[in-house]
């Protein structure tokens, strides 16, 4: 029996979309091969914000035996994967650029550049703002008599989770920009409604973050100024339902 037009071409849409995943999967274990050797010296340089404020004669401890050895390369698979971010949104915009119109891949393609530049800039800013100020006041407050001991794993743990939360709060301008372009909602809309939004990130900073209030308000502020930030640019997108009646009226 020969298949319908729309069985083949959904055939071929899940063939490529097949590839394009393995694509991204063979990026992801070359850049981890890559980094590998230096995997040691990568946790090293994620554990100094914590060891520049530790007491003298303090230093980070391993309570699982083969800690020393997973830590690094668990963290080196995750740095694998946010370098080889660009190469995988690369392969998403090429499966998506085709049914896209051409104003839509025109605002689309900016929006795949930013929304990089935006996670990257969420993690350094956790790497040189958050943590000196987090693990400057964690120490500072220990009762004395207590040793700050660290355990690696757990500090893996804890750093990730705040790159996570920081990476994706800073992907806020993008989030507003689509909702806009979709036609979910509008500038006024969201203008309108700017306590709430600012209340809401204050409770995501409280359910992202670790439960102090140093990294809760620090993951909250920049979350409603980069809010006002996606208002800002909003200003230079129109909903995709306009583009759509335009590009039919051409």
């Amino acid at each position: 029996m020969s298949q319908s037009p729309n069985t083949q071409s959904l055939l071929g849409h899940l063939i490529e979309l097949r590839n394009r995943l393995l694509k991204c999967i063979i990026a992801v274990l070359i850049v981890f091969a890559a980094l590998a050797a230096f995997a040691q010296d990568i946790y090293h340089l994620l554990a100094l914000p914590l060891m520049a404020v530790l007491p003298e004669n303090s230093s980070m401890i391993a309570t699982d035996v083969a800690a020393p050895f997973f830590a690094p390369f668990k963290l080196t698979f995750i740095v694998a994967i946010c370098l080889a971010i660009p190469y995988i949104l690369l392969q998403i915009w090429l499966f998506i650029a085709p049914a896209l119109y051409k104003r839509e891949k025109l605002l689309m393609a900016p929006l795949v550049v930013s929304s990089t530049l935006l996670f990257y800039a969420g993690i350094a800013f956790a790497y040189y703002v958050v943590f000196p100020i987090v693990f400057g006041f964690f120490t500072s407050v220990a009762p004395e008599g207590v040793t700050i001991a660290t355990d690696i794993s757990s500090y893996l743990d804890f750093v990730l989770k705040l790159f996570f939360a920081f990476g994706l709060s800073f992907e806020i301008p993008v989030a507003i920009l689509l909702l806009i372009w979709t036609g979910a909602t509008t500038r006024d809309a969201l203008a309108q409604k700017r306590p709430y939004i600012i209340v809401g990130a204050f409770v995501l900073g409280m359910l992202l973050t670790p439960p102090d209030v140093i990294s809760q308000t620090l993951l909250a502020l920049p979350m409603w100024l980069l809010f006002e930030l996606g208002l800002i640019l909003s200003r230079f997108y129109k909903p995709s339902i306009d583009t759509k009646q335009q590009e039919d009226n051409i």
